[in-house]
């Protein structure tokens, strides 16, 4: 870059995001996968059970689920920070539901997902939720322990080594 008087200045340097880049927010990754599945089962269905236990299953799941991220939710908007991993984090989250799980808020998403798929009585819904955790662990949970690990250092590091990521 050059100055008025023609000096060279050096170009400002990139602003750091704050924020860790994840590649898309988590509840559209379990979308996809929802979409996907009940796409795929217009066409090759998979029931998984046609029985009224199936309701039970999906009910109880589902309830689990929403237990689960709401618990990590409130947590989260109680210590004052983002719930939504494109925004800065302002602190690192330990009590609550994150005494036993990272991540409550994804794993409630995975139990409201399979809840879903016994609910719509589709095995391609679980047949695609491997490929849901994958795109989960290294597009949104990696990227976001990288970033935390960044941000907050040893307090990080130490609740890692304390608490496991799922269960």
């Amino acid at each position: 870059m050059t100055t008025r008087d023609g000096n060279k200045q050096p170009a400002p340097a990139a602003a750091h995001a704050d924020h860790p880049g994840v590649v898309m927010p988590p509840p559209l990754v379990y979308a996809g996968g929802l979409v996907a599945g009940a796409l795929i089962d217009q066409f090759m269905p998979i029931p998984l059970v046609d029985a009224p236990a199936r309701w039970i299953v999906a009910g109880v799941l589902i309830l689990i689920g929403l237990i689960l991220a709401s618990g990590g939710t409130t947590r989260f908007r109680r210590a004052g920070t983002a719930v939504q991993p494109y925004k800065p984090s302002t602190t690192v989250v330990t009590d609550g539901v994150y005494q036993f799980s990272r991540n409550p808020i994804y794993l409630g998403l995975t139990a409201f997902y399979l809840g879903l798929a016994f609910a719509v009585n589709s095995g391609w819904v679980i047949l695609l939720l491997p490929l849901v955790l994958v795109v989960m662990h290294y597009g949104v949970i990696r990227r976001e322990e990288r970033y935390l690990e960044g941000k907050f250092d040893a307090a990080y590091r130490d609740y890692k080594v304390r608490v496991r990521r799922w269960l």
